[in-house]
């Protein structure tokens, strides 16, 4: 993805340049790019003022921000205590085998990107997967591959 230099100063100006509103503009430009560019940092470093390390800082700090680009579906697999105890781990073995990819990292063809995370507040569908905003709830082995060609499916569609 190409990353237009005015573009990102369109979402900058969105904002008034003071410091307090640096996560909301990172927040945003996650949303735009899949990731946050450092093109994107660089400008936001420049518009607010603002050291870039001290941004580097925060956007580490958060999981939900990436600075590296990410599939575009994000698979978010929960590993808290139900779905864990419920097969969490045998499904994001089958994940990982399926996609080819470890946890934190996307496919080749950047289509997925797959997450560990550590509670989705959705127990009592355990085991329980996320693909953007869809959440399959009681997973299973049987399951993961119809769901995942149905993604691959809209994609080669579009």
């Amino acid at each position: 993805m190409q990353i237009s230099h005015e573009e990102i100063q369109v979402l900058l100006r969105q904002y008034p340049q003071e410091q307090r509103y640096c996560l909301a503009i990172m927040q945003d430009m996650q949303r735009q790019y899949n990731y946050i560019p450092r093109e994107g940092m660089e400008a936001l470093s420049e518009y607010l003022s603002c050291p870039l390390s001290s941004l580097y800082s925060m956007a580490t700090f958060y999981k939900a921000l990436s600075l590296k680009p990410k599939g575009k579906h994000i698979i978010k697999l929960c590993d808290g205590t139900a779905c864990h105890i419920r097969g969490a781990n045998t499904l994001c073995d089958a994940v990982r085998r399926l996609l080819g990819i470890e946890a934190e990292e996307t496919t080749e063809d950047g289509l997925f990107s797959l997450e560990l995370v550590n509670c989705l507040g959705s127990c009592a569908l355990a085991p329980v997967m996320v693909v953007d905003d869809t959440y399959y709830g009681k997973m299973t082995m049987e399951k993961l591959p119809g769901i995942l060609e149905k993604y691959r499916e809209e994609a080669t569609a579009k």
